[in-house]
């Protein structure tokens, strides 16, 4: 039962802190905007460099990006929320319900897991070169984050107690 209780007061820490990301990012809108709009631009990446020709540089398809984050960061939220309630319905169910009810679990660590490592390590690091720059480098926060929900996520896999080893 601790177990249980283990993994989902960790998905509850996933789903508040992405609560706390998405009410950041919608009451101080232009700090983080300021870090997207810069890594898209590429305008603190190696001077010469030959991959300046990715930058987006229309405000418009910038601000269509972050809004971007924001919502898959708030769908991620609600995803996680949605878990934590259906784990707790499942908390003293048996080993096969409460495998089941993991579900929505994986739906929303899936989801972190996509934006941290497929948007911001490899769109931003890769692709827009975020790597090269001093100031507006987020890949350590980002693999920060990666290897966080990545050990929840490995924790809610584990099979439940009573579950059969696969054969």
């Amino acid at each position: 039962m601790m177990l249980r209780l283990g993994k989902i007061v960790l998905l509850a820490a996933v789903a508040f802190f992405y609560t706390l990301v998405v009410f950041n990012n919608l009451t101080d809108y232009s700090s983080n905007w300021q870090f997207v709009h810069h890594v898209l631009l590429m305008d603190t990446t190696f001077p010469g460099n030959h991959g300046m020709w990715r930058a987006l540089h229309p405000a418009l398809l910038q601000t269509l990006f972050y809004d971007g984050i924001i919502v898959w960061e708030a769908l991620t939220a609600v995803l996680a929320w949605i878990a934590v309630a259906k784990l707790l319905q499942a908390l003293r169910a048996p080993a096969a319900v409460f495998s089941r009810a993991k579900s929505w679990a994986f739906a929303a660590l899936t989801a972190a897991e996509l934006l941290w490592f497929g948007a911001f390590l490899s769109v931003g690091g890769e692709w827009f070169l975020m790597w090269q720059s001093k100031i507006w480098n987020g890949q350590d926060a980002a693999f920060r984050m990666f290897t966080c929900i990545g050990i929840v996520f490995l924790l809610l896999a584990l099979p439940e107690m009573d579950d059969k080893p696969p054969s």
